[in-house]
């Protein structure tokens, strides 16, 4: 059974208070959900802003493969026909094919944010309907406030989708807007307006106020509704909406319906991220299904199970969703975990490396403040460091860092560095507008002469963590630096009372591996 996915990310998701889309912004994302296939596009509410309107002039003009658009709004005004309407008038002048209008279901709201009668209420839905099919426009009506409406007046809430259906609403969607029912609250209710309408289309459209916007989603199809709506990454008001990217593959592997074209599911975990980087937030990567950690795996026990199968501790296979699994090194690991991280990198491990006094160290080491779940170069270091015929590609002598104010140019920082390459010493000075950054300057410096392809690399993120920070300035910090090298990225750590020690051990381990490891394999992917 088809389930039709109805995305309203470019009207309820930009409710969101950290939201703000350029027309292109949402002209891109609008062709990324087509090309993933929902199929109705809801692009905003022409009669609020002029890049509404722009939206719909634009859209108008483009080719979509599977999705509709529609646009937004609101019943007529209480002493007003659709006819004298400007809300009615901008949906018309849209040109969208669908018009999704939304209108009152709870006395509450009629009598003290209307400010009119019920029956006027029921008036009002009814002719705005009527006048946009009328003109040709297909209608889904947005049942506002349905669930609090039917709790406090069954029959009047009833009576709101009867006047939509004598307009020629084609799909009712009943909405739980302010996010606050109970997945059995909403199945008794659907079921109930089922009965009353046992031939009409019903829809869902719930908010995650109380954390059940999803589960109120699936229980509403259980019952009976057959359009979902929702946004990617649940962006919306206040805490969001129905987070499509868990009602999707909810509804298609674990329901057995069909929401997208075939195969398109595995497009998920992208468009999750391609939405989030357009709209400028970081991804949110422990979302169910689409998230970096949805499949991560760090505790032994799971891992040593993951190794012999999959499934044990895995509830789908997240190439379905376009995802895939990882396992993350820590102090809970067990020998399993440098297992799988080895093979994810690309080294092998043979004889020579003692798993169990790895781990020891990586758990020593995570015990005095260091943290390896994001710093698998600096682990792989580790196994490489016990084989009896490693080389390192260099050896730190000594280094020295100053920082000092010189007069017309303020501050300044200047770092030596001597190291040992082969069987040569070679001794460096540098300056940098930091001490981490003159030590780096240095380091390159030293090093390109024996190795240009640290010229490819380059930091591309300095983390600094106060780990005790009662301790005041004796308290011991943590650096974690990303190096990538257009190609691939990978993450070290240090750690120390001394926050230029801990960046000197992160940094030296990046070069190290990038000379090692990164740059004497293909390069595929980002490694983090």
């Amino acid at each position: 059974m088809k389930i039709e996915i109805y995305d309203t990310t470019l009207r309820d998701g930009t409710q969101r208070t950290d939201i703000s889309l350029s027309l292109n912004d949402k002209l891109a994302i609008a062709k990324r959900l087509d090309e993933f296939g929902v199929d109705f596009i809801e692009g905003g509410w022409p009669g609020s802003n002029p890049k509404d309107a722009e939206f719909f002039a634009r859209a108008a003009e483009m080719e979509w493969k599977h999705a509709v658009i529609a646009a937004f709004g609101a019943t007529c005004a209480v002493n007003k026909t659709p006819a004298e309407d400007d809300n009615i008038r901008a949906l018309l002048d849209s040109k969208a094919p669908v018009c999704t209008v939304v209108g009152k279901s709870s006395l509450l709201h009629v009598h003290e944010v209307l400010r009119t009668t019920p029956q006027n209420n029921l008036r009002i839905i009814e002719e705005s309907l009527a006048y946009l099919t009328a003109q040709g426009r297909r209608v889904i009506y947005d049942a506002e406030h349905f669930f609090d409406g039917y709790k406090e007046d069954a029959e009047y809430a009833l009576q709101t989708l009867a006047a939509a259906l004598r307009g020629g609403a084609e799909t009712l969607v009943l909405c739980d807007t302010n996010g606050g029912s109970m997945p059995w609250e909403v199945s008794e209710i659907v079921r109930a307006v089922r009965a009353r309408f046992p031939h009409a289309r019903l829809g869902i459209h719930t908010h995650n106020d109380g954390e059940c916007a999803v589960a109120n989603s699936l229980a509403a199809v259980r019952e009976g509704c057959v359009q979902v709506q929702g946004t990617i990454n649940g962006y919306g008001e206040r805490c969001g909406n129905a987070n499509l990217c868990s009602v999707i593959p909810d509804l298609e592997l674990k329901m057995g319906y069909t929401c997208l074209p075939s195969g398109h599911l595995a497009q998920l975990t992208d468009l999750a991220h391609y939405v989030a980087e357009i709209a400028n937030l970081a991804p949110d990567e422990h979302l169910a299904y689409v998230g970096r950690d949805a499949f991560a795996h760090k505790g032994g026990i799971h891992v040593a199970a993951m190794r012999r199968t999959p499934r044990s501790y895995q509830h789908i296979d997240p190439a379905l969703v376009g995802n895939r699994s990882q396992v993350v090194v820590s102090e809970l690991s067990g020998r399993g975990n440098l297992l799988s991280k080895a093979e994810e990198n690309g080294i092998e491990i043979d004889d020579q490396v003692n798993l169990n006094q790895a781990l020891r160290e990586v758990k020593a080491l995570e015990a005095k403040g260091f943290s390896f779940e994001a710093a698998d170069a600096s682990v792989m270091l580790m196994l490489l460091r016990q084989k009896a015929d490693y080389q390192p590609p260099f050896e730190l002598v000594d280094f020295t860092a100053e920082v000092e104010h010189r007069a017309g140019r303020g501050m300044i920082a200047e770092a030596t560095v001597k190291v040992r390459v082969g069987g040569e010493l070679i001794h460096t000075a540098a300056e940098g507008n930091g001490p981490v950054a003159a030590l780096d300057a240095a380091l390159r410096k030293a090093l390109l002469p024996y190795y240009p392809q640290i010229a490819r690399f380059h930091l591309s993120d300095y983390k600094v963590r106060i780990l005790d920070g009662n301790n005041g300035t004796s308290a011991t910090t943590r650096v974690l630096i990303e190096t990538r090298n257009g190609h691939r990225a990978w993450g070290t750590v240090g750690a120390s009372t001394n926050i230029i020690e801990a960046s000197w051990r992160a940094l030296t381990d990046s070069i190290e591996y990038g000379v090692l490891v990164v740059e004497a394999q293909p390069q595929p992917e980002a490694v983090h």
